[in-house]
């Protein structure tokens, strides 16, 4: 049966690449793939669907690597759940960049594209934010972390399906490292240097001060935390 439902996938692309998609029915896909019309509904239940079959067991995917997830390692779950979803993609080969020329050609599969988006992030910052104490700054904690991973995901996948990117491995690490540098936790952190600048002072004796400034904080017994000028 699993070879039913590949050939009803390979048909439903292969009209839709020659004939198009709002010219190609169900029962040209049906009749292309050899199986009948109720066979084709008995794997999806539209020509959208065969073109977005996956996204159910993705979701339970990642609702599974979320919920061993721990305040601490709330981020690198959402990381590795991203991470589920690109090479799912990158897996996919050349089928998901069939499906990338669909999309932005047919506003129809876009929308729902979108809303498949909208799903994961979603459920990104549900799981974030039941790590967090529910205040309003947590709220909002969750909800730009989400909306950061999702947007490193598809920057990358967006590159790999328009042969940008030879590495997506490499880029979705570089990516995901930047988001966790803007979320990681800096309470730590040394206090920020106060500059104050003498009036009249050159704008490239200001820069090599400041330079000279830095590169003592990164020395053992550096300065303390104000610098003047």
């Amino acid at each position: 049966m699993a070879s039913s439902r590949e050939a009803i996938a390979d048909a439903a692309f292969r009209l839709f690449n020659t004939t198009g998609y709002d010219a190609t029915s169900a029962d040209d896909i049906a009749a292309a793939a050899g199986v009948s019309r109720s066979t084709f509904f008995r794997w999806y239940g539209s020509k959208e669907a065969v073109i977005f079959p996956d996204h159910e067991s993705l979701l339970a995917a990642i609702g599974k690597r979320l919920t061993s997830s721990s305040a601490e390692s709330a981020i690198a779950a959402v990381s590795d759940a991203v991470r589920l979803v690109l090479f799912h993609y990158v897996s996919e080969g050349e089928r998901a960049r069939e499906r990338y020329r669909l999309t932005s050609t047919v506003p129809a599969l876009r929308e729902r594209e979108l809303a498949s988006t909208a799903r994961y992030q979603q459920l990104f910052r549900r799981f974030i934010s039941a790590w967090g104490d529910r205040s309003e700054s947590s709220e909002l904690r969750a909800e730009l972390m989400a909306a950061s991973v999702v947007a490193a995901h598809n920057r990358v996948l967006r590159r790999w399906l328009r042969r940008e990117c030879t590495d997506p491995q490499l880029e979705i690490d570089a990516a995901l490292a930047t988001v966790h540098h803007l979320f990681e936790d800096r309470s730590g952190s040394a206090p920020a240097a106060i500059l104050i600048v003498q009036e009249g002072l050159s704008l490239q004796a200001v820069e090599n001060t400041v330079r000279k400034a830095l590169r003592d904080q990164l020395q053992p017994g550096g300065p303390s935390d104000s610098t003047k000028v």
